[in-house]
């Protein structure tokens, strides 16, 4: 068995772990060390075993309020689920109809044909200005 030394409010400390889980130990440690800090920052130099009691017990009210905030996450999460359920065994909506109105071609055609009688009168009409203004 490992035994890893951990730091922990500036205090050294040996522990045995199992092999492969050096690393999660030196994380845990980091974290009370963070705790132990933030307390002796605060009170001052304290007795190793109230360090560690009070280090321990703001980790623990940490762990709470994210176990409590977890919970709601989990809770939101199956409501959630619930109606991505819902919604998947909904039947599948009929296709919505939509109409785009179309001209039809024998309104095209005599739409051109107009201008087409238009466009002749234009140049008619043209051709006779050009003569009265050449008189």
């Amino acid at each position: 068995m490992p035994e890893v030394k951990i730091s922990i409010g500036g205090r050294e400390f040996e522990v045995a772990c199992q092999a492969g889980e050096e690393h999660f130990l030196k994380s845990a440690a980091q974290l009370l060390d963070n705790e132990a800090s933030v307390l002796s920052s605060q009170i001052g130099r304290l007795p190793a075993e109230r360090m560690l009691l009070m280090a321990g017990l703001m980790l623990a009210d940490k762990t709470a309020g994210l176990e409590e905030q977890m919970r709601a996450l989990e809770a939101k999460l199956g409501a959630q689920e619930a109606l991505i359920e819902e919604m998947r065994a909904r039947p599948t909506p009929a296709p919505e109809r939509v109409e785009v109105p179309v001209v039809p071609i024998e309104v095209t055609d005599t739409l051109a044909e107009m201008a087409a009688r238009a466009e002749s009168m234009a140049a008619a009409f043209e051709e006779r200005l050009g003569v009265k203004d050449a008189i």
